[in-house]
């Protein structure tokens, strides 16, 4: 009777320890890391217990370069590294993350980062994680920017082209859209596909010409704006470098015949919207992966570096400045990488901005992908310099006269 009972005793037991394996089997679940959503880029190389290695997809890349964005799912409640096999590709805040599915992101920060590896924690309820190089921003980030004005007499969108996978690409008009402006404004973004820190500067600048402000006010008396967010729309959808593009990228691609549907239809567009009017072109960009200071790329034309030295003093002026600048940082031409053997593959848009009728300012803008100075670009950091800089562009066309 005793051994009935300590064998039913250890036949439960074994069953309970059973069952408690399996439950914690299925609980911890089968890893998955993937891209497939917009912006996605990550080839898996192993996953071995609590370790994943992968590598950025450079694709038509014809350099190495470090954009990368994964998600990961059935990790809930455990904690794995992620080791890079393609060299170090954090920037100066380690890697963004989100955990509802790209509305959000913010910054892992450097403690996480060792070498070539991050590590993460993930919390017991998460159903999945986002992890990327940099803070994206896709085509959903500017249909919500829209749909939050959608009825505004001042912004209207149409479409500068289909692009070779027949996405639409955006053209913008915000401002002064009856009548003839004094002045008409050109905005770029994403000639390369991953920098898409300079996105929420760019929105930043359009909230800033629909505020109900003193400057929002005198854009939509005087200025017709035009904002072409996603000039690589393809390469940004599809989690592309897009920077050195072979056999020349989207900022290369303003000389002889064009090869991408946008920068073509932009090359003759542009021209006829502006009818002598277009009194500034800003492209904007980010830098290298651990660049720490916006900046302008320096004209080789003397009287557009002479505007760009006026702009740069009065965008510093500006008081209670969402991120550091400073105008000793513009690079002249000639100076670091801002040379004519930069540009053998081809004529970048500021250059081909240069020599449009009426210009009076024409720039590349580099905005970092986490950090301007010691202070961390967040996206709402970023759309509020994108508001200090569109009070330079005030101050500056204020001293222009009308065209």
């Amino acid at each position: 009777m005793c051994r009935e009972r300590i064998s039913e005793c250890v036949t439960i037991k074994f069953l309970a320890i059973s069952m408690a394996l399996c439950c914690t089997a299925k609980a911890m679940g089968e890893i998955q890391v993937d891209a497939d959503y917009p912006g996605g880029n990550i080839v898996v190389d192993k996953i071995d217990g609590d370790t994943v290695t992968l590598h950025q997809e450079l694709r038509d890349t014809g350099r190495w370069w470090f954009y990368w964005n994964f998600r990961v799912s059935g990790a809930a409640g455990r904690t794995l590294t992620f080791r890079f096999s393609n060299k170090n590709a954090f920037g100066t805040m380690g890697p963004a993350v989100s955990r509802d599915g790209g509305l959000t992101w913010s910054w892992l920060g450097t403690k996480t980062v060792k070498g070539t590896s991050f590590s993460y924690t993930f919390p017991p309820d998460v159903k999945s994680v986002r992890f990327a190089f940099s803070l994206p921003y896709q085509e959903a980030d500017l249909g919500r920017f829209l749909a939050r004005h959608k009825g505004n007499d001042h912004i209207t969108v149409h479409e500068l082209c289909r692009t070779r996978k027949n996405r639409s690409v955006e053209r913008i008009h915000i401002g002064k859209l009856d009548g003839h402006p004094k002045h008409r404004v050109l905005i770029t973004c994403r000639h390369h596909a991953c920098e898409s820190t300079a996105s929420y500067v760019v929105e930043g600048m359009m909230d800033a010409f629909l505020a109900k402000t003193d400057d929002g006010k005198w854009f939509r008396e005087n200025v017709e704006v035009m904002v072409v967010p996603f000039m690589d729309k393809d390469g940004v959808e599809d989690g592309d470098q897009g920077k050195g593009r072979k056999p020349r990228d989207h900022c290369r691609d303003y000389v002889e015949e064009s090869l991408y549907p946008s920068v073509r239809t932009l090359r003759s567009f542009a021209p006829q919207w502006s009818a002598g009017r277009l009194s500034i072109a800003h492209d904007f960009h980010c830098p290298y992966l651990n660049g720490k200071m916006i900046y302008q790329v320096g004209s080789s034309h003397q009287n557009i570096w002479a505007a760009q030295k006026k702009f740069g003093g009065i965008l510093e002026s500006i008081t209670n400045m969402a991120l550091p600048y400073k105008a000793s940082d513009d690079m002249p031409f000639g100076k670091s990488w801002n040379k004519a053997s930069s540009y053998k593959e081809g004529k970048s848009f500021f250059q081909w901005a240069d020599e449009l009728e009426g210009i009076q300012l024409s720039s590349a803008i580099e905005i970092p992908y986490a950090q301007s100075g010691r202070v961390t670009i967040t996206p709402d950091t970023a759309r509020a310099f994108g508001a200090n800089f569109v009070q330079a562009m005030r101050k500056y066309l204020e001293q222009l006269p009308t065209p």
